[in-house]
């Protein structure tokens, strides 16, 4: 995790909020940064996470995360961590292969056979259900990188907005956990049905981080702007800036955050 983006945030990995939908968002930037942010911290924070990896394997995840102290398959082992790679499912469902465990695959919808989003709502029910014998992790935790690309892979909007709905009933307000959404946006995309879901989310969300590229261009010191919007704040007549703007640098182990103009380039 980044602890920049921590304080930022006023997050801590000893009383994390819960019961919140946080909403990552990247318009014409690369913003994983913060999914393996939200990864590494809810892990840390010993929390149950099932993650729903869409866009990349396993290998790349548990790589970037080792960076940040964690090592996801240590996680996985001791069961805190719930891996499920969509692009490994999506092979066994196109070319065969089947399930190791003989459950029916959460995939299943990629043939083209009518399936619905159901056995990938009922995979993560099951994933972040306490055990019977009591649960020794503080509270479940669903993160799904990235929830647009269901919409690429032919589901219909109103499908992936169910799944969210009841992802929310479920793991929000029955388990009192959390949700990480990561989507991709452009004001001028011609792809309506992803940004009637990232409006959607916006209205929903607790907390939303918008990541965007530079309107100037690529830049070797300063790599975006970080938008952080926090509603509770808002809602609730806090003090605190329910919107604020950063730019930020990437760097190996790290994140830098600075107010726009402020960086050591420009200075």
């Amino acid at each position: 995790m980044f602890v920049a983006l921590n304080e930022l945030l006023g997050a801590s990995v000893d009383q994390p909020e819960r019961s919140k939908l946080i909403l990552l968002c990247a318009t014409k930037t690369d913003a994983s940064f913060l999914v393996h942010h939200f990864l590494s911290f809810y892990l840390k924070a010993g929390c149950k996470v099932c993650f729903l990896a869409f866009v990349q394997s396993f290998s790349h995840y548990n790589s970037v995360a080792q960076k940040l102290g964690v090592n996801l398959l240590t996680a996985k082992e001791e069961k805190q961590l719930v891996f499920f790679e969509g692009l490994k499912s999506a092979n066994q469902v196109l070319f065969g292969g089947g399930q190791e465990s003989g459950d029916p695959n959460p995939f299943q919808f990629v043939s083209g056979d009518g399936s619905d989003l159901k056995q990938l709502y009922h995979f993560v029910r099951t994933s972040l259900n306490p055990s019977d014998g009591g649960d020794q992790w503080k509270f479940p935790v669903l993160i799904v990188d990235d929830l647009g690309v269901l919409l690429s892979l032919g589901v219909q909007l109103a499908d992936v907005l169910n799944f969210v709905h009841y992802c929310r009933a479920t793991v929000n307000a029955e388990l009192k956990g959390n949700l990480v959404f990561m989507v991709q946006s452009s004001e001028d995309s011609e792809d309506e049905e992803n940004e009637v879901l990232v409006k959607a989310l916006r209205h929903q969300a607790n907390t939303v981080l918008w990541a965007e590229g530079l309107a100037s261009g690529y830049c070797k010191e300063v790599h975006g702007q970080l938008t952080i919007l926090e509603k509770d704040s808002w809602e609730s007549g806090e003090a605190k800036d329910p919107q604020r703007v950063f730019q930020y640098q990437i760097q190996d182990k790290n994140v830098a955050f600075f107010a726009r103009g402020m960086s050591a380039a420009v200075l």
